[in-house]
């Protein structure tokens, strides 16, 4: 299907862009917002943390691939670039809140990562109601989200009954390296959204007054 290469003409809107929805970048990323019910299954129904760390490690590894063929390929629009990142938190609440229940990682670990992704969430939706600008996902943010899902899948592994104690210890030394780092990063994230928001909106604030 070369239509699914293609970027069409004469589609942008301003600031936005209107692209077809079946195109590769996005059956990418749906591809792996299926995979979410099946990172449950293997934890709660297969009692498998060791496959639902090795899952949740692999899509947290192929973060990027669905943005490098968006840009490869000129497939980049404002659907996408929302449809990724919301992913991608729905991906991190659902493994978290799963990962709450099973009780693989240290609780405060948890509700901080899972606060920090619904609060930055719903001031995302905010911004975007009030100013009509997306935010870009921000450096700071990208490394915070790359320790997270390298500390979760790592917890999983420590919690792993069927491996040795002394693999088991390893594995949550390796977790809390990089979970410390993954909490610091995600918070000033997160004040970085703030800020950034509150910006965007005074500036659609000013440009209706100019334009009123």
């Amino acid at each position: 299907m070369p239509e699914l290469f293609e970027h069409p003409e004469g589609t942008s809107t301003g600031e936005f862009e209107i692209d077809r929805i079946l195109t590769v970048p996005n059956l990418i990323t749906s591809s792996r917002a299926l995979c979410i019910p099946l990172f449950v299954y293997l934890l709660f129904a297969r009692d498998s943390r060791g496959w639902a760390g090795v899952l949740l490690g692999t899509l947290g590894a192929t973060d990027w691939v669905d943005g490098h063929v968006a840009r490869r390929f000129n497939q980049t629009s404002t659907f996408g670039k929302m449809f990724d990142p919301s992913v991608d938190r729905l991906l991190m609440v659902v493994a978290i809140l799963s990962i709450v229940v099973d009780g693989s990682a240290p609780l405060w670990f948890s509700l901080t990562i899972v606060s920090r992704e619904v609060l930055v969430s719903i001031w995302v939706i905010i911004t975007l109601a009030l100013s009509g600008k997306r935010m870009n996902v921000t450096w700071w943010g990208k490394v915070g989200t790359f320790a997270n899902l390298c500390a979760f899948p790592w917890f999983l592994f420590s919690a792993e009954r069927s491996w040795s104690p002394e693999v088991r210890d390893l594995w949550e030394l390796l977790a809390y390296a990089a979970a410390i780092p993954g909490v610091v990063f995600s918070l000033l994230a997160g004040w970085q959204y703030l800020r950034l928001g509150v910006e965007a909106i005074g500036e659609s604030r000013e440009d209706r007054v100019g334009t009123g």
